[in-house]
């Protein structure tokens, strides 16, 4: 392990494929610390990411998915009004539209909205058409004898379960396959590691126009179906959120909802392919699935970390945090330490305490959409290994066992490979 000082986390390819030993040195110095290259002080411990994620006072999530790129407009100090710098700055902030990024009361308002998009009556239905996705998905991918399963099986089965959800009608679907089934190999999403040159302000354009006409449509023309109900949905107060907003959120469900889900899927699946033994396991009994998407979330969560603005001069965990300090909230840290797991970096698919993982956040930002990236993981896991006898690494691509290698995606903020690319044995049946 290079030195502490050395690796840069942020625009540096060394840390990719394996960030966890940087994490364990960063947590043995201090569960808060202040990294050398871009001044972001680091929380890597649970009980200090908790302090953080459930404090919207003393911190703004107004730079949650850029952090230090780049970093607040202004400098603060003691004497800055935080709350009305944020204010006055917000729009010019990359994302500053998008809910992870706004504090309460905006942030209220804009979350409630969400939850009624997302009703559990409409999670409840989606979840019914998941099944026949995940068996339309398969049909294809295991009669191809396996591939790469993000781009053909997690990909398109996680992006249409989410255009469902949405009510995108049937004749566009193909279209947002088309347009958004990113290559994994580019690197200008948020959290590039080529910093400010590989972030674009709204990387969603695509999503934003569709979504305002349909939003704009169904207001003009209803209809009995989940656009129209996306349509006329309003704030807790009563008030019709302009068409822009009910957008924002939209776009907002269907990229990280997508992604993440993605990224799940595939380290889990990964796993999976390495230990025959697993598999057994998880085929006599399928009900121990979920029990090994939790811990599949804790060892490898989609989503690297959030970043948080000091609003005050404050600690954390004992440690002084002057105002302005941009902070990184470590998920994959946090789920590793072993003040929290026993044993933090074994796989335990029977791990009692998994599910107090941080994967998902905490706090008024904890992802609204968990229970469907949840519901997602366990349908498409379930009906893989039902309709499979063996799932393995494919070799040609990865490597030997003891001599793998994997891509991983080039940011600070996602975690996950860009390929996965498995063989498969089905049963009779689906010969």
């Amino acid at each position: 392990m290079a030195k502490l000082q050395d690796p840069d986390f942020f625009l540096g390819q060394e840390l990719l494929a394996d960030p966890y030993p940087y994490f364990d040195e960063l947590r043995s110095k201090c569960p808060v610390t202040r990294e050398d290259h871009h001044d972001v002080m680091m929380v890597t411990g649970y009980d200090e990411a908790l302090e953080v994620y459930n404090d919207v006072e003393r911190f703004s999530s107004c730079i949650s998915v850029t952090g230090p790129f780049p970093g607040f407009p202004v400098p603060l100090d003691e004497t800055s009004d935080v709350d009305a710098l944020i204010a006055e700055h917000r729009d010019s902030l990359p994302m500053s539209d998008q809910l992870p990024t706004m504090d309460p009361p905006m942030h209220t308002d804009h979350r409630a909205l969400l939850m009624r998009l997302i009703t559990p009556k409409r999670l409840k239905e989606n979840e019914e058409a998941m099944w026949d996705i995940a068996e339309r998905m398969l049909d294809r991918y295991l009669s191809a004898g396996g591939g790469d399963c993000i781009r053909d099986f997690a990909g398109p089965f996680t992006l249409y379960v989410i255009a469902d959800l949405l009510g995108v009608p049937a004749e566009d679907q193909e279209e947002f396959l088309f347009t958004l089934q990113r290559d994994p190999h580019r690197d200008e999403a948020v959290g590039s590691t080529k910093g400010e040159e590989g972030m674009s302000h709204n990387p969603m354009e695509f999503l934003y126009g569709r979504f305002a006409d349909y939003v704009d449509d169904r207001r003009k023309n209803p209809r009995a179906d989940v656009l129209t109900t996306m349509a006329s949905a309003t704030f807790p107060g009563g008030a019709q959120p302009e068409v822009i907003d009910v957008v924002r959120v939209a776009a907002n469900i269907f990229s990280a909802g997508q992604e993440t889900t993605v990224r799940l899927l595939s380290s889990a699946l990964r796993v999976i392919a390495e230990q025959p033994e697993l598999q057994r396991y998880l085929r006599e009994d399928p009900t121990r699935i979920q029990n090994f998407i939790e811990e599949s979330l804790r060892t490898e969560s989609p989503i690297k970390g959030d970043f948080r603005l000091a609003k005050q001069t404050t600690t954390v965990g004992g440690t002084d945090v002057p105002v302005g300090t941009v902070l990184m909230v470590i998920n994959g840290a946090a789920n590793r330490d072993p003040r929290r797991f026993e044993n933090p970096d074994s796989f335990d698919p029977a791990r009692s305490n998994a599910r107090q993982h941080l994967a998902f956040g905490r706090g008024v930002h904890t992802c609204p959409g968990s229970p469907l990236a949840r519901a997602e993981a366990r349908i498409a896991l379930e009906r893989l290994l039902a309709r499979t006898t063996d799932i393995r690494i494919d070799e040609s691509v990865h490597g030997p066992a003891g001599e793998r290698h994997y891509n991983y995606l080039p940011t600070f903020i996602l975690r996950g490979m860009t390929a996965l690319h498995l063989e498969v044995d089905v049963v009779e049946s689906d010969r």
